[in-house]
């Protein structure tokens, strides 16, 4: 990453940061720091659903779907994500949840400007690659 340029895998790099790849919350001078914007490859199991709503929103979302199928919840509907490429855009003070299909759900989520202070903590088994990958409980601004 010496050069500027980085390569990588997004399920086996997402890991490491319950699926996100890019954002505010890598290390400064990281290549894959950006106050900009944050980047999630987010991996469900079939019915996973977010533990918790996202409230007071701050920021803009793009969530398209890769694989599977996608609810995306919001106060006053339901967005359905069933073909790949498929998607959602959402924006500042949209409340929001989402549920996981049948099947196993990939997506992946673009959201702007990256600020902190929103993560939900990870899963009790430790495994970070799906649980929770979509959007954050706010914890603090």
């Amino acid at each position: 990453m010496t050069d500027g340029v980085y390569a990588g895998r997004a399920g086996a790099d997402g890991v490491r940061n319950q699926g996100w790849l890019l954002g505010h919350f890598m290390p400064r001078g990281d290549l894959l720091h950006s106050d900009e914007v944050e980047v999630k490859w987010g991996v469900h199991p079939p019915g996973e659903r977010r533990a918790a709503w996202a409230t007071h929103e701050t920021r803009t979302a793009l969530l398209v779907l890769i694989r599977g199928c996608f609810d995306i919840e919001l106060r006053d509907r339901t967005v359905l994500l069933r073909e790949p490429g498929d998607y959602v855009v959402w924006g500042p003070g949209h409340d929001h949840s989402w549920q996981a299909g049948a099947e196993e759900t990939v997506v992946l989520t673009v959201r702007w400007p990256s600020v902190p202070g929103w993560r939900l903590p990870p899963p009790a088994n430790g495994n970070n690659s799906g649980s929770a990958q979509t959007g954050d409980l706010r914890l603090a601004t």
